[in-house]
């Protein structure tokens, strides 16, 4: 680019002085006309570079531009982020007399404005005494203030608009809505869609779109669907919005249903839609829908597609299905480091770190440099694997080799690691001596790993740094009382309890899923609600006793929760898997809370009277495989 950049400088600047001064009509308009046309081909054609060079070459030819020449040249410095050249251009434009032409001053404004130069936008539309009076100059400059996200100026602009009587169109409330989708913003949404309503603007298909985009952008879903109901005409764009903002917010079930509704209507999905809903199979573990959008890939022709290429790796990764996660990145012929790090993520999150260290070390002999993303993939696996000097030395190589300042995301998983090593101490003197602000996660992996090795005192000093930055995150102080109940601290629980009472929080209830035939089944702590909830309990009795034959000698305690209505979730998941399935199938449930030790012995000992089965739990951090009453993880989770 910087080549090109050069190149294009130095020429302009030479044939910018060959220009004779004109005014627009006495420009040659049939010298000039073949060349307008093919500019304006390449640049509909995003051939930007290409686009300048031949306005170079109309130049060297005589032909002079005017006003239908320059809103390519500069659409094109713009998008190549050229601001000198742009200057250069707008030099040209008022040496042949069109400066003041509508079209190149919108162009000029919007080009300053996507080189981040506002303010010499501004002083373009001050200059014309024609752009208080033009609809179209005010619309690229309240675009470029939005653009820039220059809030206060968009909405003093468009104010200025509606006073001096200026046409207000679709075009203005769209340069408006991308500052009503920042923090804060949302009631200045609010207005711009009052606006829509008011010049009957709001069944316009670009407004509509937008409107919505902007409600799911600030999380106000109830709203964006009241609107998307009532837009007519629904198209792929629509859809595509509504399902990557359920996406975005985390509302995966949403999303399936959203799909099979524009299954339903006609309409067809493309790249994007697929991304959106692969990405949602991955959170809830919906393999089976995984699968019929793979199937759908294949039929569209979108096979070469990196993108869902890296969606598929993904879900089938969160799924549990990791053999087949491993084929679809083995058969991709190009692999970017998205892919690297998907693939290794995925390795990491079973616990086969040994693996996912080797597929560092091979995309890094492969030529793709790594970025930030992939080191926290691999930190993260080495943590999961127990791999502490390995971890250790990818943390210097990303300063050292790569010249990558490590994140916050960077320590947790390396404080992590040394935590869970009971190297507490060194975990603690890393996050006083990091050079990033130590967030809640880091604070957290030292909290999370002085459970592990019982280090009250460390705990203690760890949970009152975190809820200093996460006052409302109610798993530290869950954890805290858990520390306490291991020491028998009895006072340490009940403080811990006043403090979540009087800061009005609860503890997130225990949830998990199964899918079976398509369908995901929900399961909540003591659940009884499930159509299958008596025969899902009779079940569970008959395992207790199995599995009280299995290990007379196990304390009664241990094998708690198993009836009754403190059951957890994963056990009623299991027990409704166990039930639904043939014998052979391996059982996959996704849970949203940390495994407890009480269910982790449960699914060990239940893998070792049905042998024929695996069971695969994945929770918010990593999956347990059970075979054979063993676990994956080696007890280190």
């Amino acid at each position: 680019m910087s080549a090109i950049r050069t190149k294009l400088h130095h020429q302009l600047q030479t044939v910018t002085a060959r220009i004779p001064v004109l005014n627009s009509t006495a420009a040659t308009r049939g010298g000039v006309q073949p060349w307008n046309s093919r500019l304006r081909e390449l640049a509909n054609k995003s051939l930007f570079s290409e686009a300048l060079s031949v306005y170079l070459q109309m130049l060297r030819s005589g032909a002079s531009p005017n006003a239908f020449t320059f809103p390519f040249a500069l659409k094109s410095s713009a998008v190549l982020s050229l601001p000198i050249t742009g200057e250069q251009l707008h030099c040209q434009a008022i040496r042949t007399g069109c400066l003041l032409e509508p079209f190149v001053q919108t162009s000029l404004i919007s080009m300053y404005c996507k080189c981040n130069f506002v303010d010499v936008a501004r002083q373009v539309f001050d200059e014309n005494p024609l752009s208080r009076k033009l609809t179209v100059c005010y619309n690229a400059l309240i675009a470029g203030y939005a653009l820039n996200l220059r809030t206060k100026d968009t909405v003093s602009l468009f104010c200025e608009m509606r006073e001096f009587g200026v046409e207000i169109n679709g075009v203005t409330l769209l340069g408006l809505v991308p500052v009503c989708g920042v923090a804060g913003n949302f009631g200045l949404g609010m207005c711009v869609h009052g606006c829509c309503l008011k010049f009957g603007l709001n069944l316009d298909f670009s407004v509509g779109n937008s409107l919505l985009s902007m409600y799911l952008r600030c999380g106000e879903i109830k709203t964006a669907r009241k609107l998307f109901d009532e837009l007519p005409g629904k198209g792929l764009i629509t859809w595509n919005a509504m399902i990557n903002g359920h996406a975005q917010n985390g509302l995966a079930n949403d999303v399936l249903e959203l799909y099979r509704e524009m299954e339903a209507s006609g309409i067809q999905p493309d790249p994007v839609t697929l991304v959106g809903v692969l990405s949602s199979c991955a959170n809830l573990g919906a393999q089976e829908v995984g699968k019929e959008v793979e199937r759908r890939i294949h039929a569209c022709g979108f096979l070469a597609n990196p993108f869902l290429n890296n969606a598929l790796i993904n879900m089938y990764s969160r799924c549990g299905n990791l053999v087949k996660s491993r084929q679809i990145f083995d058969r991709m012929p190009v692999k970017t480091v998205v892919s690297w790090t998907a693939i290794i993520g995925g390795y990491g999150m079973h616990g086969q770190g040994e693996v996912a260290v080797d597929l560092f070390d091979d995309m890094i002999r492969a030529g793709t440099i790594p970025d930030r993303a992939a080191f926290v993939s691999v930190l993260s696996a080495c943590s999961h694997a127990g791999l502490t000097d390995k971890g250790l030395h990818y943390l210097d190589t990303m300063e050292q080799k790569f010249h990558l300042s490590p994140g916050a995301e960077h320590y947790s998983c390396v404080v992590d690691l040394l935590g869970r090593a009971g190297r507490l101490d060194e975990a603690h003197g890393l996050i006083r001596t990091m050079k990033a602000k130590p967030d809640g996660a880091v604070w957290g992996a030292l909290l999370g790993a002085c459970k592990i090795h019982r280090n009250v005192e460390l705990a203690e000093l760890a949970f009152e740094r975190v809820v200093e930055l996460e006052p409302t995150n109610i798993g530290y102080y869950v954890l805290l009382s858990n520390i306490y109940t291991d020491a028998g601290d009895s006072e340490g629980i009940l403080r811990i309890r006043v403090m979540m009472r009087e800061r009005k929080l609860k503890k997130d209830p225990g949830c998990s899923y199964v899918e079976f035939k398509g369908r995901v089944h929900l399961f909540v702590s003591g659940d009884r609600s499930h159509p299958q909830s008596k025969q899902i309990y009779e079940f569970l009795d008959e395992l207790e006793c199995k599995l009280k034959e299995l290990d007379q000698n196990r304390a009664e305690e241990q094998l708690r929760g198993l009836s009754g209505m403190g059951v957890h979730s994963e056990k009623l998941a299991v027990a409704f898997g166990l039930l639904n399935t043939k014998e052979g199938a391996e059982i996959v449930v996704m849970k949203n809370l940390r495994i407890c030790g009480d269910c982790h012995l449960f699914m060990k000992l239940v893998s070792k009277i049905l042998p024929r089965r695996e069971f695969i739990v994945r929770d918010p951090t990593r999956f347990h495989h059970f075979r054979n009453g063993v676990c994956s993880c080696k007890d280190y989770w």
